[in-house]
């Protein structure tokens, strides 16, 4: 997942070396009729030992129907926003954190808020009938072995 990251979107490269850890969850099942909900799993690394293993769900409501599947990292860029994350007993993507998007020329987006956000959020890889995933309403707990 990360290789693939890496190599369709190369400013992600770049941007992982600056960040202070990144939680790869590499699929994410989404699935809806009306009442729908997502659920994955995966590992936060720091300094590329994974440190940490970490499940994400998410439950939603509303005029939906369909199917998808999709990976996704969340870029801790501070170490405050790391800390924060690895203490929490469930913590929800909320508004400090920013989406990189990709435009048609399959580059990454990222501006200057972006890249100063204390978390960036990338969504990729996605297959699946239900337009336009997105992290918001994801609570995240740690897996305790």
């Amino acid at each position: 997942m990360r290789d693939f990251l890496y190599s369709r979107y190369p400013n992600t490269q770049d941007l992982s070396t600056k960040a202070a850890g990144i939680l790869w969850m590499p699929l994410i099942t989404e699935a809806g009729f009306g009442i729908g909900g997502s659920y994955g799993r995966g590992a936060l690394r720091v300094n590329d030992v994974t440190v940490d293993y970490y499940s994400a769900a998410q439950a939603t409501f509303g005029l939906q129907i369909g199917a998808q599947q999709y990976a996704h990292a969340l870029f801790f860029m501070t170490e405050p926003a790391l800390a924060d994350f690895r203490s929490s007993a469930g913590w929800a993507v909320g508004a400090d954190a920013k989406y990189a998007l990709n435009d048609q020329g399959e580059t990454v987006l990222t501006d200057t808020t972006t890249v100063l956000a204390p978390v960036v959020a990338f969504v990729f890889g996605q297959a699946g009938l239900i337009v336009g995933a997105t992290l918001e309403g994801t609570k995240y707990n740690r897996i305790i072995p």
